[in-house]
């Protein structure tokens, strides 16, 4: 199987799997900058592809459990490296490149330390996809539907601690130049809402 044939295969078993349907958006997304960040660096476009397309499979809605004392405790990183190998099989991707795959989904957290470039890519990538009007839509569409954001004010606590925490733990230069506009777009989007609550709880 050519590497078109992997690719279609692999974007509609996730296209499928996406659940809610607004998180398939997040791969494409998320594959298109991390490759930006890559700039003129050799890198495995595979590898980079492939773990896109899969890093977030232990969150969808069929994959993970839905009681919420077990949701608190799941790791996701754990499920997709588990299912990951089989899936990527099963569409043809190259066996012998499934092993960065794993390695580039256990380090995509911002708490982690990826140990491959193309895991500092699929990394940093992601906590991009945190700041900025894309980081603030992924977190607003949340409230109501996710146990951790009940009220608006849910939102906007985590959409400032992204702010403050998020755009110093990123590895690479690239990265960094991206964020300043995202960052400030967060900036002015939450001094806004503070400033149109006028004091009523949101």
């Amino acid at each position: 199987m050519d590497q078109s044939q992997y690719r279609t295969a692999l974007v509609e078993f996730i296209e499928l799997n996406a659940k809610p349907p607004d998180k398939f958006s997040h791969q494409a997304r998320l594959y298109a900058v991390a490759t930006r960040l890559a700039e003129d660096a050799a890198y495995d476009d595979d590898v980079v592809y492939a773990a896109a397309w899969l890093h977030d499979l232990g969150v969808f809605v069929g994959h993970r459990p839905e009681e919420s004392h077990k949701l608190a405790h799941w790791d996701h990183i754990a499920y997709a490296i588990e299912k990951s190998p089989g899936i990527l099989r099963q569409c043809g991707f190259p066996i012998d490149k499934i092993p960065a795959v794993l390695e580039a989904i256990r380090t995509h957290l911002p708490s982690a330390n990826p140990t491959i470039f193309e895991g500092s890519l699929l990394r940093d990538a992601d906590i991009l996809e945190q700041l900025g009007a894309v980081g603030i839509l992924r977190i607003v569409s949340k409230v109501g539907r996710d146990t951790r954001f009940i009220r608006f004010s849910d939102a906007l606590r985590v959409l400032q601690m992204n702010l403050e925490e998020l755009p110093g733990l990123l590895k690479l230069d690239s990265a960094r130049r991206l964020a300043q506009p995202r960052v400030e777009a967060l900036k002015q989007f939450l001094a806004a809402a503070q400033s149109e609550a006028n004091q009523v709880p949101w």
